[in-house]
């Protein structure tokens, strides 16, 4: 079984942590037995199981369900899940939130935000709530960002994320997730804290990668492929085999390519 002790000691081992996100008992299995140290339920449930054009419409009721499911097939995996928009706009109602969803059978919560989000967090891991903090590129804020837009372009920006990642590992964050970053800053987050980072479209220097299942199998329901995706289906013979891949392209540290970067 793997715990938060067991992702700490793998990155102070170096070993790479890998991560896929995962929504119900079937692929919850297959992916646990291959091998996938982490499965996020992450509100891109939205997104690829509800067909919306956001994950803003997620409830946590939603994530409740499929961490459930998700707990019923699970084989030994660390099970992360994603507090959705709006479901933790102070800390009181963190605390609710994550109450429903750790009692459905998570491990840890996934909030998205920056360093205003350190009351929050202190709050939760006094009661006993895992938090990994979600950073650089955040879809719960598209409307605010403009769109799905690369974050820490400039110095400035990428500064001010380092440091934001400094302050939500002080006020208690267990673990620390940054999306869509160009990969020196991704290796910058990784050395600023000593909690796992774990990367997707971050570099390969960050302690662990994730990716959405759907993407990684080459499925999509627009057509639209991300730069740091690569399709893990593509000449393996079954879904458990592309899984196995993952698993091994980023513990040997052969995924993310240089193709699959910002800079």
């Amino acid at each position: 079984m793997t715990t938060l002790s067991t992702l700490n000691e793998m990155k102070r081992q170096g070993e790479k942590i890998s991560m896929l996100t995962c929504y119900d008992a079937t692929f919850a299995a297959v992916a646990s037995q291959a091998g996938v140290d982490m499965l996020l339920i992450g509100d891109t449930l939205g997104m690829v199981l509800q067909g919306h054009d956001s994950t803003l419409p997620v409830t946590v009721n939603d994530m409740a369900y499929h961490t459930a499911s998700v707990k019923r097939g699970n084989r030994g995996s660390f099970i992360v899940t994603d507090l959705p928009f709006m479901s933790y706009s102070s800390p009181e109602q963190a605390l609710r939130s994550a109450a429903q969803v750790m009692q459905a059978g998570a491990h840890m919560v996934k909030l998205e935000g920056d360093a205003s989000l350190c009351g929050t967090i202190t709050e939760l891991a006094r009661n006993g709530v895992p938090v990994c903090a979600h950073i650089g590129l955040t879809p719960q804020f598209i409307n605010v960002m403009g769109g799905f837009k690369v974050q820490g372009r400039s110095v400035e920006q990428a500064q001010q994320l380092v440091e934001t990642a400094r302050q939500l590992e002080v006020a208690g964050a267990a673990m620390v997730l940054v999306e869509g970053v160009p990969a020196p800053l991704g290796e910058a987050i990784t050395a600023a804290v000593s909690v796992p980072v774990i990367g997707i479209g971050a570099g390969p220097a960050t302690d662990g990668q994730v990716l959405v299942m759907h993407d990684m199998l080459g499925v999509s329901m627009t057509g639209h492929v991300p730069k740091f995706v690569r399709n893990f289906m593509d000449g393996a013979p079954d879904i458990a085999s592309a899984f196995a891949r993952y698993v091994e392209a980023v513990k040997q540290n052969t995924f993310p390519a240089s193709e699959h970067c910002y800079r």
